[in-house]
């Protein structure tokens, strides 16, 4: 039996890439036996096979670096596993230990770090490129002791490969049975549909303003706000009338939300570490069969005019979201072969299936060498 045991500090415990599609692929495996070490004070569990340990929820994001990584630490020492894989920058320093120690290492980078920090505009520009840079130079100093590198994206993938030739893409693409439903048409409403974390960079203030532009269209939002003042501010938006606020949802609410919209909306703000990203939600929408309004990215324009499925526009531009919203709304046999051509697309080229492959493969080499 080879023991795996996945970290995280600071995801939820279902997290989408974490739980959902790695741990839970793995534990379907024979003669595997996955852990999950996380840290949000809501107890044990067993799950889709998976062993959950919760070494409690800190106050702060200072606690949480300090004593909460301690605390994964020493549960991870307890568990003796042949494989760690870390999902959080402030592991690496555990990573680091558990080498030590003679264990494999995976570390999972599910953004650019370094590029990330460059685009926190709260930070002094000379802080945030001191930070940076700082952090390249860990990343290199740690990533080339680590067994294995996986990444989110092929463009952070190219980056780590001149670090450590071990390394990985595995892109955070739909599972196809989660979106296997039959779409009702009675159902669908004149809605358009936001799912996912809400904040400022992610579009949501320009996403409301561009619902007041509408006639007859509302938004379902489904997801948590992450700055309160933000909320506020919205909230108090002509726009915000014509919007549903649904919270966080699971998979069957996410579902439900999809099955009501006529479009899906990822108009995040073209920051530098949004260019090389590859949005969950995108394939989400495009495997749900909804035409897509996303930010006209080079990227992402990329994977929507080869697929045929959505319309890119500006994203900081609320009429020009109205404008897509609306031609959607007012073109329905446009839209429905929109639809028709990403769901094709994700059921050829962009799901987990595929992922899944590359994920037991870099496992499979892995445990030759325990």
């Amino acid at each position: 039996m080879t023991k795996i045991t996945h970290l995280t500090s600071a995801h939820p415990r279902f997290d989408t890439r974490i739980f959902i599609k790695m741990c839970s692929s793995l534990a379907s495996i024979q003669n595997y036996e996955v852990s999950l070490i996380v840290a949000d004070g809501k107890g044990d569990e067993v799950k889709n096979g998976v062993n959950i340990f919760d070494v409690g929820k800190s106050a702060g994001r200072l606690n949480r670096i300090v004593k909460t990584t301690q605390k994964v630490y020493q549960k991870a020492i307890s568990l003796n596993s042949d494989i760690y894989h870390l999902h959080d920058p402030e592991l690496i320093p555990i990573g680091l230990k558990l080498k030590k120690m003679g264990k494999k290492v995976i570390f999972d980078a599910h953004e650019d770090v370094a590029l990330q920090i460059l685009s926190k505009s709260y930070m002094n520009v000379i802080l945030r490129t001191v930070l940076s840079r700082s952090f390249l130079i860990f990343e290199k100093f740690a990533f080339k002791k680590f067994d294995f590198l996986i990444t989110a994206t092929s463009h952070i993938r190219d980056k780590f490969l001149k670090i450590n030739k071990n390394c990985i893409d595995i892109n955070n693409y739909p599972k196809l049975e989660e979106f296997d439903f039959v779409i009702d048409e009675s159902k669908k409403e004149n809605a358009v549909c936001y799912i996912g974390s809400i904040a400022a960079i992610r579009g949501i203030k320009e996403i409301v303003k561009a619902i007041e532009f509408t006639e007859g269209i509302k938004l379902l939002l489904a997801g948590d706000f992450r700055e309160r003042d933000v909320e506020s501010e919205v909230k108090s938006y002509g726009g915000w009338s014509k919007v549903e606020e649904l919270g966080f949802l699971d998979r069957a609410g996410v579902a439900d939300v999809m099955s009501r919209s006529k479009a899906g909306v990822v108009t995040l703000h073209p920051t530098i570490n949004y260019q090389d990203a590859l949005p969950v939600k995108m394939f989400e929408y495009m495997a749900a069969g909804l035409p897509v309004i996303a930010s006209n990215i080079k990227l992402w324009g990329e994977i929507i005019k080869d697929a045929k499925c959505g319309i890119c526009v500006d994203p900081l531009n609320p009429k020009a979201i109205a404008d897509a919203i609306e031609y959607i709304m007012t073109h329905p046999i446009e839209a429905k072969k929109m639809g028709e051509n990403g769901k094709r697309a994700v059921r050829e080229k962009y799901n987990w299936s595929i992922e899944e492959k590359k994920l037991f493969s870099v496992y499979k080499g892995l445990i030759s060498k325990v």
